[in-house]
């Protein structure tokens, strides 16, 4: 009852802030610019630190984020980074089993770890005054784990329960967000089944483990962000004295995750047996980050797939009403700017079994030919005004989590933490021309693959019937 009356009060806190949070922000509506304070150093050892200071609410996060994530994780174990996540919180030299968890409970926060293409993270976010506390929390896992075979037979079985459930019987389980760069990929590295094939799991042993944290999770692979109310001077002091010490690690060579260029349109078929309707899926691959191409590439995200006015919307709901949603985006398990390597920009719906999939990619078809003679300065300045409203709920969302995740990925990817204030600018540069270029060299049917799922469930019921 005590833990309930605690969250209750906690959401409370949020929503009261939240309310606050969007007050300001009508406020400032006239400002023309907002940046983000950033400090920016490297402790000796390596360890890349990003400070952010924001007195909106008594609340301080910590973001630990680690450069290796599924892309590269080792061959023959698939599925072993988002299975090293999960040991992270079975123990380290100070707090036993589950301890950490109970740790930012008791002391009024939340806390939650990922796995992604390029990185895995970890974050806290606790009232102010417990900072300190998971500051050191946070350097005695990354100083050593408890680990064990029994830590490890528990938390393969977890896994393997996730696995079963979120994907293999789930309808529509991994469509499209695993199921796609399995099929538009090619490398290994960006192509594999990330969720880990059981056989895979099954595999890890505890020399595995080991290697794989004295490896990776070290301080030269790592960055830390901490957002939210607190003093600078301070919280270097900590950062050092719990940091400070612990020991680089020499990282290996970085695999090649290079995508070679595709040269023609790929389809393929799923089979789902728990489907009740087909669904399809449609993915191009990304230019290079940071490039033109790149920033023009999210504004046609948003001409085309962002929100109820976005083209695909209009033509496939609206206009024809051959599904009730157009979902898409580029990187299913992120945002355009956390990731490092190859990334494909993708969309997908659901429809009925009546509608014709020829009729869709005609429709698609359609918009596509219709938007390189259409782009202008006015499409891209909404475009911009979409961009520029989601990035900004991010920065200031969830108490700045996803200011915490931009500023670690940058300083990860980037050595350049401060690009996160230059970002909308870079989309201010992007002229009609060069969406037109943009156009032509990657929205086009050579570089699409096309993803349908065949609803074995809807078959059989037309079968009975």
């Amino acid at each position: 009852m005590k833990y309930v009356i605690k969250m209750l009060l906690l959401t409370v806190a949020i929503l009261l802030i939240t309310s606050c949070n969007e007050n300001n922000k009508d406020n400032s509506a006239t400002s023309s610019e907002f940046k983000v304070p950033v400090e920016y150093y490297t402790l000796d050892n390596g360890l890349k630190v990003i400070l952010s200071p924001d007195q909106t609410s008594p609340t301080a996060i910590v973001a630990v984020y680690y450069n290796i994530g599924f892309r590269i994780e080792p061959k023959d174990r698939t599925g072993f980074a988002h299975l090293f996540e999960h040991m992270m919180f079975q123990g380290s030299n100070n707090l036993g089993k589950m301890e950490f968890i109970k740790l930012v409970q008791e002391n009024g926060g939340v806390l939650n770890g990922s796995t992604r293409f390029d990185f895995t993270n970890y974050f806290e976010i606790v009232p102010s005054h417990k900072l300190e506390t998971m500051l050191w929390a946070e350097a005695d896992r990354m100083r050593g784990l408890d680990i064990t075979q029994d830590n490890l037979t528990n938390q393969q079985g977890v896994v393997k329960n996730e696995v079963k459930v979120n994907v293999l019987n789930q309808p529509y389980g991994g469509f499209p967000w695993l199921d796609m760069p399995q099929y538009a990929n090619s490398n290994w590295y960006n192509a594999h089944n990330f969720y880990g094939d059981l056989e895979d799991l099954d595999a890890a042993n505890l020399e595995d483990v080991a290697s794989f944290f004295k490896t990776y999770y070290a301080p030269n692979n790592a960055a830390i962000s901490v957002v939210g109310d607190f003093e600078i001077e301070e919280t270097k002091k900590w950062i050092q004295k719990y940091f400070g010490d612990i020991p680089a690690s020499e990282l290996p060579p970085q695999p090649d995750i290079s995508e070679p260029k595709q040269t023609e349109e790929k389809e393929f078929v799923k089979d789902d047996p728990l489907a009740n309707k087909p669904a399809i899926a449609l993915a191009y691959h990304m230019p290079e980050r940071n490039t033109p191409e790149y920033y023009a590439m999210g504004l046609l995200d948003q001409i085309l797939v962002q929100g109820d006015n976005s083209l695909l919307a209009q033509k496939l709901e609206k206009e024809k009403g051959f599904t009730s949603n157009v979902s898409g985006g580029i990187n299913y398990l992120g945002n355009m700017f956390n990731y490092k390597g190859p990334m494909i920009w993708m969309y997908d719906l659901k429809y009925d079994t009546q509608t014709s999939r020829e009729d869709i990619l005609a429709s698609i078809d359609e918009v596509m030919n219709d938007l390189k003679t259409s782009v202008n300065q006015e499409m891209i300045d909404k475009a911009i005004i979409k961009i520029r409203s989601k990035l900004y709920d991010d920065i200031g969302g969830t108490f700045g989590l996803g200011r915490a995740d931009l500023l670690c990925s940058f300083a990860l990817f980037d050595d350049d933490p401060a690009r996160i204030n230059s970002l909308e600018e870079e989309f201010k540069k992007i002229t009609p021309e060069m969406v037109k270029k943009t156009i032509d060299e990657y929205l086009v049917k050579t570089n699409r693959t096309i993803l349908t799922v065949n609803p074995l469930l809807a078959n059989n019921e037309k079968t009975q019937s």
